[in-house]
């Protein structure tokens, strides 16, 4: 019932649309829909969340800031939220922004690299602290960021940093005695896998450290050449929390109509398997247990026949089967005989199995629902 009355009051004013209404009934309209949406959200369909995609963006230009950032706050924590509204209030002032961009898993690295090239550094602070922080996304932090936001970064236990990163943060110390002195006595770093790729830098960044601290002990120096945390995920296998994330990220990218071609490519080109396998399940029209389905059983020939009828090119295809979730990462040969049999499937040929098993095989089953995808 409350849902309901919560829903009569949302859809009430719609004239406020067209201008004719004051600022309080445009900021309400705009905190009740977003309230109305935080109730049904794991129950919308992609046209529902579209329609309310496209009134909160319309309402977000009409409405003063304390409504924005109250709608931020609201859709922040919400695994599926509108992709177009989300990305607006991500790029407002940092009182909008900030609940989104440290909590929201619908923002994707993508989205995350464009805020912090062209918005300001508060808004890289809070990216900077989010629960996992992507090694891209570290890389531009530190690339764009000021000391706050590398520092902040520097601290973040789950910030995944490349061996490209940790040289940039160890030649920002040399010159940088704040950056310097924060990385000091991080003892839970590989020093040693790491020490034998900075020289140069490294010796700044002791000369640094030394002038903070003359007292500095030589083997903390020596560990402070390196002093940057550097996780590596094991890619192989396929991970529910991560398939929920890369899903929902997936469809607000669609929700944008950005999901073609050129996102395939780049989460290919970048390793994310979860965001492929999550891409063409949407291109596919398939359920998600269905591709779910395909990876735990390592079943290539459907991935094959399915990609074959997408038209993927030859090159593409094997990058992303390389980088999908499997149980099992594909060996060589697995690789080399999956694309042979690519090659010699014909586009035609491909388009008339896949819809046969879209007419017989994909039919949904409640039993075979994957636990936290929708």
């Amino acid at each position: 019932m409350r849902e309901m009355d919560e829903g009569a009051r949302a859809f009430s004013t719609f004239r406020v649309l067209n201008g004719d209404a004051n600022v309080a009934e445009r900021d309400q309209l705009f905190r009740n829909m977003a309230q109305l949406y935080s109730y049904v959200s794991d129950r919308c369909d992609d046209e529902q969340v579209a329609q309310y995609d496209e009134v909160l963006c319309q309402l977000a230009e009409l409405v003063e800031v304390e409504a924005r950032s109250h709608v931020a706050k609201l859709l922040a924590p919400l695994e599926r939220a509108p992709g177009n509204v989300v990305v607006r209030l991500a790029n407002d002032t940092i009182e909008v922004a900030a609940p989104l961009l440290e909590f929201s898993n619908v923002l994707s690295d993508d989205d995350l690299i464009e805020i912090i090239t062209n918005r300001t550094e508060a808004h890289r602070v809070a990216i900077a602290g989010r629960a996992i922080v992507a090694a891209r996304v570290g890389d531009a932090i530190v690339e764009h960021g000021g000391t706050s936001s590398v520092i902040r970064l520097v601290r973040n236990p789950n910030a995944e940093l490349a061996q490209g990163t940790v040289e940039r943060l160890v030649v920002r110390a040399s010159h940088d005695a704040e950056i310097a002195a924060d990385l000091r006595g991080r003892t839970y770093i590989d020093w040693k896998g790491l020490r034998g790729e900075i020289h140069a830098a490294g010796d700044k960044v002791l000369q640094s450290v030394a002038e903070i601290d003359a007292q500095l002990d030589p083997v903390t120096m020596g560990k402070v050449s390196s002093v940057v945390y550097t996780r590596m995920k094991n890619r192989a296998g396929f991970s529910s929390q991560e398939w929920r994330v890369a899903y929902n990220q997936v469809k607000a990218l669609a929700d944008r109509k950005q999901l073609d071609d050129r996102a395939l490519m780049r989460f290919a080109r970048f390793g994310y398997g979860h965001h492929t396998a999550a891409a063409l399940t949407v291109l596919l029209q398939v359920a998600p247990e269905v591709f779910v389905k395909w990876l735990a059983m390592q079943d290539y020939v459907a991935l094959t026949v399915a990609l074959r009828a997408l038209g993927v090119n030859p090159d593409l295809f094997q990058t992303m089967i390389a980088s999908m979730p499997w149980r099992d990462m594909p060996t060589e040969a697995d690789k080399a005989n999956v694309r042979r049999r690519f090659e010699a499937l014909s586009q035609d040929e491909a388009v008339g199995i896949f819809e046969l098993w879209r007419a017989h095989a994909f039919r949904k089953r409640p039993e075979d629902r994957v636990a936290g995808v929708a």
